[in-house]
C-alpha cells in the first residue's frame, strides 16, 4: 500500500501535473469573470441595442404550471413549476463561450508567436554527400571513403549536386 502512496505522489508533484492544476484554478477564477463581464455588462448593452430585452428572461413557456401564466420572469415561471425554453440564458452562454475562445485564441497566438521568435538557427552542417558516389562524408574530408574519389570544397560540391539545366535541340 505504500507503494501505491509513493507512486501516487511521485505523480502529483510533477511539474506537469501542478502546472494543470494552477492553470484549472486560474480558468475557474477567469470562468467567473467572463460570467459576470456577459451578465452585468454584455447583456445590458446588447438589451439596450435591441429595444430593452432583458436575456437573462427570455424564455418560451411550453407547458403552464400550477399557476397559470403569463409570467414576468423566468423565477415566476419556474416557481409555478412551468416547463420553459430559456432562450436567454441559452443566449448567455454563446456570449460567455465566445468570449472565453476569444481569449484562449489570443493566448495561444501569443504563445506561439514566443516559441517562432525563440527558434534557434540551423547549425552548420557537419557532413556532405560525395558528388559522385552520393554517400554521406565528413565535410572536412577531402576524399571519399566510399570511392575514394577527390572532394571538392563543399561550396563546391553543392554545385556539382545541383540540377544543371539542360538544353533541348531546336528542330530548324
Amino acid at each position: 500500500m505504500t507503494k501505491f502512496f509513493q507512486e501516487f505522489r511521485e505523480f502529483a508533484v510533477k511539474g506537469n501535473v501542478v502546472d494543470m492544476a494552477v492553470g484549472i484554478i486560474i480558468g475557474g477564477a477567469f470562468t467567473l469573470i467572463v460570467q459576470s463581464l456577459v451578465a452585468d455588462v454584455m447583456n445590458p448593452l446588447i438589451g439596450l441595442l435591441v429595444g430593452g430585452v432583458d436575456f437573462s428572461n427570455l424564455f418560451v413557456v411550453l407547458r403552464q404550471g400550477v399557476v397559470a401564466g403569463p409570467y414576468a420572469t423566468l423565477g415566476d415561471a419556474q416557481a409555478a413549476g412551468a416547463v420553459t425554453l430559456n432562450v436567454g440564458l441559452f443566449i448567455n452562454a454563446v456570449v460567455s463561450f465566445t468570449i472565453v475562445a476569444f481569449v484562449v485564441f489570443l493566448l495561444v497566438r501569443t504563445i506561439n508567436r514566443l516559441k517562432r521568435e525563440e527558434a534557434v538557427a540551423p547549425a552548420s552542417p557537419t557532413e556532405q554527400p560525395c558528388p559522385y558516389c552520393l554517400m554521406v562524408v565528413p565535410i572536412k574530408a577531402t576524399r571519399c571513403g566510399h570511392c575514394t574519389a577527390a572532394l571538392p570544397s563543399p561550396e563546391a560540391s553543392a554545385e556539382l549536386l545541383s540540377p544543371q539545366p539542360t538544353e533541348t535541340p531546336v528542330a530548324k
